[in-house]
């Protein structure tokens, strides 16, 4: 069986409590941020599980868009690779991908525990994520070159990596960026995920660039790369920043680049490189990059339950939408769409009984 879509990233459990702001200072956090874990962080996952009102979720935010993408695509649309370890953390991940009718494609391990992120909600709108990959950390080129695993990105038309498997796998991300770069009717679409995959793991960011047919972001993560490529006076100019990511050098000259961040509740910037008009690399000219602002969905402050996750729902709603052969605008109407539907549900998930449909605002 052929899937259109594969996606790779860190697979999670999701521990989501909320705490207040002493909670994260005590950690040292941020708020709205995401980090991996550090010795003094790890008690934080048993005090989070031991707290009242803890949710166990499915979480790893490539794995939240793959099933976001599936809710809005026919059934058997979407494979999923990434690491786990053989225990009851991967049983109920497992089974949420069932529920959502994701196809999961994992490394099992033996000997290493699932990963796990602690998800720390303070006020309404504010979520720190502190993650243990654990065994998402060990993901292998091997095994996505295995026959039966690359036969399935063979088959596939489209490629969500999320940022975060920046840290664990560069490799297999080139590999699946390279193969797509070949094929003038494969898209690779990857999303920067936490301004510290910016900040720390330039290398390998930089390295996957030349494949990117889609870069997603939100305007945190944008200033980051502004600031590690230096671009720091343009770190509050989200049109500059998308539109010097979108006419940087290219694999594949022959599919311009489209470059998506996302502001919250501010409209979100949508930059298309046009390879007629401004090449690539250190020649063009960013100034003639296509800008087009899209205003959000509205939804009442009353229907927003949890805001975590929100993210990986647009990401999964576009994609769906590319796969089943929308334009990027009509991608990104559809992204927003399936965001606002996850701010109705506790965490990263969608109702799926009964199931919504979707309709353009």
């Amino acid at each position: 069986m052929t899937y259109p879509l594969v996606a790779l990233g860190n697979p999670l459990l999701d521990i989501q409590v909320n705490v207040d702001k002493a909670y994260l200072d005590k950690y040292d956090l941020k708020e709205n941020d995401a980090i991996l874990v550090e010795d003094k962080h790890m008690p934080i996952f048993a005090e989070a599980s031991a707290k009242p009102g803890v949710k166990f979720i499915a979480g790893g935010a490539a794995q939240n868009a793959a099933r976001g993408a599936q809710y809005v695509l026919p059934p058997n649309s979407v494979v999923y690779f990434g690491s786990v370890g053989k225990d009851e953390y991967s049983e109920q991940l497992l089974k949420a991908n069932e529920v959502a009718g994701v196809k999961s494609a994992y490394l099992v391990h033996d000997d290493i525990p699932t990963g796990k992120c602690a998800a720390l909600i303070n006020g309404e709108n504010h979520r720190s994520l502190v993650t243990d990959l654990a065994a998402a950390n060990h993901y292998k080129l091997e095994h996505l070159k295995a026959p039966e695993n690359w036969a399935l990105v063979e088959g596939a038309k489209y490629y969500y990596v999320g940022g975060f498997h920046l840290t664990v796998c560069p490799p297999a991300i080139n590999a699946i960026g390279e193969h797509a770069s070949q094929h003038t009717d494969k898209t690779f679409v990857i999303n920067l995920s936490a301004p510290f995959l910016c900040q720390f793991f330039q290398e390998p960011m930089d390295s996957s660039s030349p494949y990117w047919d889609v870069l997603i972001g939100n305007e945190s993560e944008a200033a980051a790369w502004a600031e590690a490529h230096g671009l720091a006076d343009k770190k509050d100019d989200v049109k500059a920043i998308a539109a010097a990511i979108a006419v940087l050098p290219k694999a594949n000259a022959e599919k311009p680049r489209v470059v998506i961040i996302t502001q919250g509740t501010d409209p979100t910037v949508v930059a298309k490189a046009s390879k007629a008009t401004t090449g690539f690399g250190a020649d063009a000219d960013a100034s003639k990059v296509d800008i087009t602002e899209f205003p959000v969905r509205k939804i009442a402050a009353s229907e927003i339950v949890d805001t975590n996750g929100a993210g990986d729902a647009f990401a999964g709603g576009f994609l769906g939408a590319l796969v089943e052969g929308k334009s990027i605008e009509e991608a990104v109407d559809v992204g927003q769409w399936l965001a606002s539907v996850s701010l109705k549900e506790v965490g990263p998930s969608f109702p799926y009984s009964p199931k919504v449909s979707y309709t353009k605002a």
